[in-house]
């Protein structure tokens, strides 16, 4: 089954390669969406993809790039977006 999750991450995710980190943890798992800097300081991610890809992906945000210390992940369930072709980095 195809879900779809908004993540932020909190904690030291600025200036470490975690979007990097993202992008390349997102084609491991199959997973669609994009993630994006936010000014207050987190990492929001959209994800979409089987749930179970959904859960790895999720457990290496958790985990973050090695330069990075992650505090907080929060999950929101979300509608499922078809318009998520391949996963992107978004500006």
């Amino acid at each position: 089954m195809f879900v779809a999750r908004k993540f932020f991450i909190s904690g030291l995710v600025h200036g470490v390669g975690f979007r990097y980190f993202a992008l390349r943890s997102a084609a491991k798992h199959q997973v669609t969406g994009l993630v994006r800097n936010l000014a207050d300081g987190r990492v929001e991610v959209i994800a979409n993809g089987p749930e179970s890809s959904i859960e790895a992906f999720r457990q290496d945000l958790s985990a973050g790039p090695s330069y990075s210390r992650v505090e907080k992940v929060e999950e929101i369930v979300i509608e499922l977006d078809r318009e998520y072709k391949a996963f992107r980095i978004d500006d």
